[in-house]
Formats: structure tokens, sequence, C-alpha cells
């Protein structure tokens, strides 16, 4: 697998003490609305981190409140039904995010200092018997950590992490020790280090665990036709013809409007989780239904992280008599993945079996793209006949010059060209490079990837 483990570290913290400000110094990306009008944080996102070595899965969350402060609320407030449907959503989804996560970093504000509200939610976090940082954000530096430290050592917590979020004071030092004390990646000795990981990724209710069962020849996943049923990611091993398969089946990925159960909402994150660590992500689309725009989303996942893709057009005996609509859906299909023309799409039927039995010949022959490696001369001849065949324009009057290229991983193969100007280099025309390695390395159905590098020019003198 590409990753064995890749946990989920939720941020968690009463309203406005600067979660969403950490989340995007961590995650170095500002994914999450940052406003000072405490609540604004209505849904959980959620970042892939690398530190360290270590990889986890950022998540941040709308403000935790005690359930004291919730039944106050609602005391003090009767009329505002509107108003508190959103608030217990929003608790619901935190709440949710504790329970489901490996490690909480609870967030709270040293300017303000320690409030009772703090001490309700660390005793309701100790109960979780969870892995829980205590931070205490908006300490700008170390002159600043004694005086804004010392009221919140009554909680009595084995260790307080002064940090700035705006600054990125302590976030280093923090980060390091996260990594450091994360649970260490199971080898299971169950799962051969050549097998093939395979992820079943989708919407809820296109099938994915029944397409499991059929793979599977047994049933060992729970179907239901009640959208959700999976909750979480689940792995079965199997061998076929000589090779190993590790089947990954995950909760459904719906769209943000219409996710209304709390346990929805994590399945995303489970999902992409469960991207993280295939090498395959087999996509299925209901056929009755035709692709939709989460369907275009959750290839774009897909696409995002590099992995190798098969779409599967799922349901088909239900459109069996219906040339029309057929040619439609196909048509529909082929014009939302041209972003990933790379990803074959298989006409399927979970329930029936229809074309299920191809599945497997299918990911052997993207597996194998996926992995391969070539030579430096092959590549080098492949660039010299893409430039040739067509020219760069010049970038500021200057000529582009292509260097070399060379092969530096698989899965999916990467390479980086060595160029005088890369940033010169039109989209265009690095598209162009794509597609002529694609078509001349027999790349068709695996993604790749190409790294333009600067080569360091000579100074004289």
């Amino acid at each position: 697998m590409i990753n064995d483990l890749c946990p989920l570290v939720a941020l968690v913290g009463r309203p406005n003490v600067g979660k969403s400000a950490l989340f995007n110094r961590i995650a170095q990306k500002n994914k999450a609305i940052v406003d000072p009008t405490p609540g604004v944080t209505r849904d959980r996102h959620f970042e892939k981190v690398s530190w360290g070595g270590r990889d986890f899965i950022l998540v941040d969350t709308g403000g935790i409140e005690s359930e004291a402060v919730l039944d106050g609320r609602t005391a003090r407030d009767p009329g505002g039904v509107g108003h508190q449907k959103v608030t217990d959503g929003i608790q619901e989804q935190t709440w949710q995010a504790v329970n489901d996560a490996e490690i909480i970093l609870f967030v709270m504000d040293g300017r303000e200092g320690l409030t009772s509200e703090d001490h309700k939610v660390v005793n309701q976090l100790r109960r979780t018997e969870k892995t829980v940082h205590y931070l205490v954000n908006k300490v700008d530096g170390p002159e600043k950590e004694q005086a804004l430290l010392a009221h919140f050592y009554e909680l009595g917590v084995e260790q307080l992490w002064p940090i700035s979020a705006a600054h990125g004071f302590g976030l280093n030092t923090f980060l390091d020790h996260l990594v450091e004390t994360m649970p260490e990646s199971p080898e299971s000795s169950d799962t051969p280090e050549d097998a093939v990981a395979i992820a079943f990724i989708g919407r809820p209710n296109v099938g994915k665990s029944s397409l499991v069962n059929r793979l599977l020849g047994e049933n060992r996943m729970v179907v239901s036709d009640v959208p959700g049923t999976t909750r979480d990611s689940v792995d079965t091993l199997l061998e076929k013809n000589g090779r190993h398969y590790l089947l990954i089946d995950t909760a459904g990925i719906r769209r943000k409007g219409k996710v209304q159960d709390k346990l929805e909402k994590f399945s995303v994150m489970q999902a992409l989780s469960a991207m993280e660590r295939c090498h395959i992500a087999l996509i299925l689309i209901d056929a009755d239904e035709g692709i939709t725009e989460q369907d275009t989303k959750i290839i774009g996942y897909g696409l995002e992280r590099g992995r190798a893709c098969l779409v599967l057009l799922n349901k088909w005996d239900l459109v069996s008599k219906d040339k029309k609509r057929q040619k439609w859906i196909t048509d529909e299909v082929e014009m939302a993945t041209r972003f990933i023309g790379y990803a074959p799409t298989m006409q399927i039927s979970a329930l029936t079996g229809a074309g299920v039995g191809k599945i497997y010949k299918a990911i052997d022959t993207v597996y194998e793209q996926f992995g391969q490696e070539y030579t430096t001369n092959r590549l080098n001849r492949v660039l010299q006949k893409a430039v040739e065949g067509h020219s760069p324009t010049l970038h500021q009057g200057k000529r582009i010059k292509f260097y070399y290229v060379t092969q530096v991983s698989t899965k999916p193969p990467t390479f980086i060209i060595f160029v005088n100007y890369p940033k010169g280099v039109h989209f265009s025309y690095y598209r162009y490079l794509v597609n002529n390695f694609r078509d001349n390395l027999g790349l068709e159905k695996s993604p790749l990837r190409i790294v333009l590098k600067e080569r360091m020019r000579k100074k004289y003198g």
C-alpha cells in the first residue's frame, strides 16, 4: 500500500480560539475561512499534512462546547430554532470528529485565559480516552509564555504547548513532538508487500459493497439499500491467479448540501484516507442516475493524489434495454471525465455480475503501467523527439532549452525535466509533453507526473 496508516488528527476548541488560523498554518493552505465571528467554521475541513517523514490528515472543526452550555443556550433562546439547528449540527460534527479521530488537538486562547468552559470540555475529552494534546494559542513569543500559561496549569494536564497560529511560534517544536509520538504504521503480516491496494470510491448507494462481494465471491461486506451503510473503511485481502489484492471498501462521499447524518460527514475523510492508502481507485457511478457533479469531484480527488483510476458504470443492467439511454450516459461520462482521460471506463452490474469478470484484468493492466520504470536513454529520446516535432515558444525573447529528463519514482511514474526557464513553459506545451510521454511510453491507462526543474546556470567571472 502507499500509506499503511494516515492518522486523523482533529483540531477542536471553543469558538474563536484560532483553530482555523492554526489549520491554515499547519496545512499551509488557506482552505478554512478565518473570521472573528464565533461559529464561522460551519463544516469540517481536512488536509493531508506531511511532517518529519510522517503523514496525517488534519481536520478543522466548528467550535466545541460542553453540554451545559448548549442546554443553557436553548433555555435562553427557545425560539431561535433555525440557529439552534445549525449550532447542534456543528456540535454533532465536532464531537463525531473527536470520537473518530486518533489524535485530538485541543486549542485554547492564551489571551483570553482559561475559562470554566475549557475546564468542562477538557473533562469531556478525558472521558474519550483518546490522545489529547493541549495547545495554548496566541502566545506570540517566549517572553509571554510564563505570564500567559500560568493559569492553564490549573487543568492538571501533563504538558501545555504554547503556540501562535498567527506567527508560527512554537509550532515546529510541537509538530516534531506530534509525529514522534504518533503510533507506528502497523506492519501486517497478513498483507504481502506486493499486494495491489484497491479502494472502492463513490457516492452512497452506488453499489460499492455489492461489487466487493461479487469480486470476493462471498458476502463479506454488509450490503443494504440504505445509503451510508458502510461507515468505515474495511480491508479484505484476496489472492487470485497468483496475485494479491487488498480490497478497501469505503463509505460513500456525499455532496455537502445533502449531508445530514453526522456519520456521513466523516465518511468523506474515511474515503479520502482510503484513497491515500490505495494504488488504484475504482470509482463507481450509478448508471441509472448518470454522472453527477459529485462524481466528477470524486474523480478529481484521485487525479490530485496521482492515483490510477477505473471508472465503473454500475447498475448497467437497469439501462440494458434502452440503447438511447446508454449512449447518453456514455457520452456524458466521456465529456465529464476528459480531464482524466487515462482512466478506463467500464460498464458493469454488481447485481448480475455482468462485466465484473473483466475488472481484474483491467486492474492488472493499469497497475503494470502505474509501476513502470524506464531508462534515462529512452526518456531522453522521447523528449528529443517531442521538442524536435514542436518547439516551445520564446520566453521573454529567449529560447527555452530542455536539457535532459530522468525518472525519480513510480506509482505513478514521475519524471523530472531540467530546463533553463521552467516558469516560461506554457501550460499547453506542458500538456503536449505529457501526452508525448504517455503515447511513447505506453502509459495510456496510468497517471504520470512531469516536474519541470531549473538547471542551475554556470556563473562566470
